[in-house]
């Protein structure tokens, strides 16, 4: 069941990225209106709500601690944003965002281990 509440907050996390960037994209990349961009994603923001509401729910009962559910999530969002952020919009970070990322990598990383 571990594993199970892992991937279930791997896939609200999932769902709740691609409908960030999809309606960020939407909105500036395609020109459509505030209102198009915004209610095309919400559906998926529900859906990704649901699987993160489950995840936290069965993660706390199975790890026994929220901490590790929070480090799971955090973790998670760290391995997909980038990733989803070039599929979606095919841009590269800049420096200063690389340097963000490596931080909080690096910060989730001593989190976890130390």
């Amino acid at each position: 069941m571990k594993l199970l509440s892992i991937l279930i907050l791997f896939a609200g996390e999932i769902l709740g990225i691609t409908a960030e960037i999809g309606a960020a994209k939407g909105y500036f990349i395609s020109n459509h209106s505030f209102s198009v961009a915004f209610f095309r994603m919400l559906p998926v923001i529900i859906a990704a709500s649901f699987f993160l509401l489950t995840g936290y729910i069965f993660g706390l009962k199975y790890f026994k601690n929220i901490w590790v559910v929070s480090a799971i999530s955090i973790s998670s969002i760290l391995i997909f944003e980038p990733a989803l952020d070039y599929v979606i919009t095919k841009q590269l970070p800049t420096r200063g965002a690389l340097v963000g990322l490596v931080c909080g990598m690096l910060g989730i990383i001593s989190a976890l281990f130390f």
